[in-house]
């Protein structure tokens, strides 16, 4: 009897631990997806809900795994016919231990291994961590979803979308639907964003606002940035303004911390000081803000109806204090070239004398026609600067333009959509480095804040300038030069030289190396010509060594005046008067009172000075050691009548500014 009821109750035991076994292991579905074991639970209950459906429910300290994932909740019921369970309180999840996942609720699909979150979800990569209110997560793909909204938090990024998948094996994230991105850098606005968030690279699918903490702004719909380092690129033409009044807009644009480069059709407007630069390569210094453009450059600056073109094969533009250092000496406020950039051709009085005899309206004026005459004394004029230009740039600097060669960065691809069922576009895990040709001539700054204290001159009676000249918003704190074939146009002036310094500061363009400037029916040559402006206008002119001025009056026929040196004045941008000094000579044709002309005047003097009305030579006055000849118009022909050295360079002439481009 007692052997009959141990095997009985033998039966019973094998029996009960064979059907905790089949409930606690659910068999492995069809396509080859793992089973889910119960690793651990305080208690196991099963309770059949009809007579197809048994429920399996775990309650306290949960564990569960499934392959390399491991599901641990406060509750679990577990539907063997559907293949599912749902889990409640303290849920997480591990995958493969580099993702974890969080949640209040969970419903998981044990066929397809996908999760179904809800009630403050939290998934962390070790990278960045994302929290929404629901999401789903494959295990398969590896993607987890929200679609009601979310953030990602990544160092000190955070990112905010109303969608995004988030590609958890390559820490790819792709945001959709009002997406921003809030950095202590930088701030971003999208509708479409892909950010990697272990090398933290945000990736543009979509028109893009950014703003960084300096105000400056960048539009684009193509490109990356690199929120760690700073580096970035830009496509499909987009608009970058530095806050600061000046905006770039091109083909491409590439940024690191210290430069910017502008590629295909870039233009630099600067709404300070009213200029634009245009070419199909640009860079910019973005500490000095030193800018060099190559690749057929163009500047214009804005003079009210009446714009100066400037093209040349590399224009460079700087701060006038990477150059200048201010002296005492001079007032304190006065500009002073550095030594090593002085021009040892030119000479000390290259500046006008305030106390010489000037040409202007209010001058006692006295016609020589005769052979000889004595000086006559004339009156201030008023376009007489009060101290001497002294300060000028070696023309020599024009065979050192910094030469130029467009290299090709590492290529980004970025995929024109993303598939949220597949695995995000492969690509490089790290762009290649934004910059990497910048031109010599912007590597080295003179004034760099990092050395300024260091560089600062020691000795007597210099100083570094001061702040208030250095000012941000100083608009004549600037400078820039042009190297080689350059050209100048305006509707009332044309040039052309080899190289040009212009200075914000004076409002003076200095041109060197054989320059030429018309201006109507006249043309001025000269080693080096000054052209000064005032109020947005050419007020001024002056040519050293070898000045040459000619005024076409028809056909062969031009009136003529040489000299050492020429100062030219203009009224509303027509040339007013002339002065020539230092063996002057001159070829002028004498008019009547009908103003027919009645001869031909070839004088030299010491002083000449020649008056224009109506834009053409109406008189000339000879001021000192006067000796000429006045001959008939009919014995010398106007091949005769020609100075040495006279060049008439009207086939050089830009007459349009198209022609700046040929």
């Amino acid at each position: 009897m007692q052997t009959s009821l141990f095997r009985r109750y033998s039966f019973l035991f094998l029996l009960l631990a064979w059907a905790g076994v089949i409930s606690a292991q659910q068999p492995a579905p069809p396509g080859g997806s793992a089973p889910i074991d119960i690793i651990h639970a305080d208690s196991l209950s099963i309770k059949k809900a009809d007579d197809s459906t048994t429920l399996t429910i775990l309650v306290g300290n949960v564990v569960m795994k499934q392959g390399a994932t491991t599901f641990k909740c406060d509750r679990c019921v577990r539907n063997d016919r559907t293949r599912t369970f749902e889990a409640w309180g303290n849920v997480h999840i591990n995958d493969s231990d580099t993702t974890n996942i969080y949640s209040g609720h969970l419903k998981y699909l044990t066929d397809k291994q996908i999760a179904y979150l809800d009630k403050n979800v939290r998934l962390t990569d070790g990278h960045a961590t994302l929290t929404t209110p629901d999401m789903e997560y494959n295990m398969t793909t590896n993607i987890a979803t929200y679609k009601n909204g979310g953030k990602v938090v990544n160092d000190k990024t955070v990112i905010t979308s109303k969608e995004a998948f988030y590609y958890t094996d390559i820490k790819d994230v792709y945001f959709k639907k009002n997406v921003f991105v809030n950095d202590p850098g930088y701030k971003i606005t999208t509708d479409s964003l892909l950010y990697n968030t272990e090398n933290r690279v945000a990736r543009f699918i979509a028109l893009t606002h950014i703003k960084d903490s300096t105000n400056a702004t960048m539009d684009t719909r193509d490109g990356y940035y690199n929120l760690k380092n700073g580096d970035a690129q830009f496509g499909q033409r987009p608009l970058i303004n530095d806050g600061k009044g000046v905006t770039v807009e091109a083909d491409k644009v590439s940024l690191d911390k210290g430069f910017a480069k502008a590629e295909g059709n870039a233009v630099v407007i600067d709404t300070i000081r009213k200029t634009t630069i245009i070419g199909n390569l640009i860079y910019q210094n973005r500490v000095t803000e030193a800018v060099l453009a190559t690749l057929k450059p163009l500047m214009i600056i804005k003079q009210g109806e009446d714009s100066i073109f400037i093209t040349a094969d590399t224009l460079f533009s700087a701060k006038l204090t990477d150059l200048y250092v201010v002296s005492p000496a001079l007032g304190g406020d006065s500009i002073k070239i550095k030594p090593d950039t002085l021009n040892p051709a030119l000479p000390d009085s290259i500046g006008i004398n305030p106390n010489a005899v000037a040409p202007g309206s209010n001058t006692e004026m006295v016609a020589k026609d005769s052979a000889t005459a004595k000086p006559v004394a004339a009156g201030a004029n008023k376009n007489v600067p009060e101290k001497p230009v002294t300060e000028f740039i070696k023309p020599e600097r024009a065979a050192k333009a910094p030469a130029v060669a467009a290299k090709n960065t590492k290529a980004i691809p970025l995929p024109s959509s993303v598939d949220p069922e597949h695995k995000a576009v492969v690509r490089d895990s790290i762009p290649g480095k934004a910059i990497t040709d910048v031109p010599k001539a912007l590597e080295t700054t003179v004034n760099n804040p990092a050395t300024a204290k260091a560089a600062a001159p020691k000795a007597p009676g210099k100083a570094v300038p001061s702040s208030k000249s250095q000012a941000a918003n100083d608009s004549t704190n600037r400078y820039f030069e042009a190297f080689h074939h350059v050209k100048i146009y305006s509707d009332s002036l044309q040039a052309v030289c080899d190289s040009l310094f212009y200075s914000f500061k004076d409002s003076t363009f200095r041109l060197y190396q054989d320059p030429v400037v018309w201006g109507k029916a006249s043309q001025i040559t000269g080693d080096t010509i000054m052209l000064h402006t005032k109020n947005k206008q050419i007020n001024r002119f002056e040519a050293y060594k070898r000045g040459f001025m000619i005024n076409h009056i028809e056909d062969q026929a031009y009136n003529q005046v040489k000299a050492t040196r020429l100062d030219g004045y203009f009224t509303d941008g027509n040339m007013d008067s002339v002065r020539a000094k230092g063996s002057a000579e001159c070829i002028y044709y004498v008019q009547d009172a009908d103003s027919s002309y009645i001869g031909v005047n070839q004088t030299t003097s010491d002083i000449l000075d020649a008056y224009f009305w109506d834009k053409e030579l109406k008189k000339v006055v000879l001021r000192s050691q006067a000796t000429g000849t006045l001959y008939p118009i009919k014995d010398k022909s106007p091949d005769e009548m020609r100075l040495k050295d006279f060049r008439w360079r009207e086939a050089e002439r830009p007459r349009t500014k198209y022609d700046l481009m040929q």
